[in-house]
C-alpha cells in the first residue's frame, strides 16, 4: 500500500472510490447514489492540489485507490493558516493504519505550507473516526447541533481541530 499525491489521470478512479465509499458508510457527506460523476470538478480539485494550494493524497493498493485525505486551506490572509480536512478509507481496508499514514503525510504537507490549524467535523456517534482523529492529535472544540440528516433524523457533529 502506498500513499501518494493524486494525479490528473486519477480523476475517474478517485470518483469511483468515493462513489463506493458513499455506499459503505453513512458518515460521508453524500448518500449512496447521490454523488454525481463530474470529472471536470474532480480535475479542478486535483489541479488545486497539484499547484500546491490544497492537498489531495490517495492510498493505493495494487493500483487501486482505496482511500484519500484532503486538506483545503483558507483563501483569505486571515484564514490562510487553516485547512479543512476530509478523509475516507474503503471499509475493507479500515483498521490497518491507512488513516494514520494519510494523516502523517498530511502533517508534513501542512508544516511545509506553514499551516497552523487543521479542522474537521465528525458525526458524534462515529466512534471509530473520532478515535482516529484523537490518536492523530485532534481534539473536540464544540458541537454542531442538527448539522446532518442521517437515517431520517438530525444528528450532531463534533468540531475538532489540531494546532501545529
Amino acid at each position: 500500500m502506498i500513499i501518494r499525491e493524486i494525479r490528473p489521470i486519477d480523476a475517474d478512479a478517485f470518483w469511483k472510490m468515493q462513489y463506493e465509499l458513499d455506499k459503505e458508510t453513512k458518515y460521508m457527506m453524500y448518500e449512496p447514489g447521490e454523488r454525481v460523476r463530474n470529472l471536470s470538478f474532480i480535475k479542478s480539485l486535483i489541479e488545486e492540489a497539484v499547484e500546491g494550494n490544497d492537498l489531495l493524497l490517495v492510498a493505493e493498493e495494487y493500483g487501486k485507490i482505496i482511500g484519500f485525505i484532503s486538506a483545503e486551506r483558507g483563501v483569505t490572509r486571515r484564514v490562510r493558516h487553516c485547512a479543512y480536512v476530509v478523509v475516507g478509507v474503503r471499509k475493507e481496508f479500515q483498521g490497518k493504519g491507512i488513516g494514520s499514514k494519510l494523516f502523517r503525510k498530511m502533517n508534513l504537507w501542512a508544516e511545509r505550507q506553514k499551516i497552523k490549524r487543521l479542522e474537521l467535523t465528525v458525526v458524534c456517534d462515529n466512534e471509530e473516526a473520532k478515535r482516529l482523529y484523537e490518536k492523530n492529535g485532534f481534539s473536540i472544540e464544540g458541537i454542531k447541533k442538527n448539522s446532518m440528516f442521517i437515517d431520517d433524523e438530525y444528528v450532531d457533529e463534533f468540531c475538532m481541530a489540531k494546532l501545529l
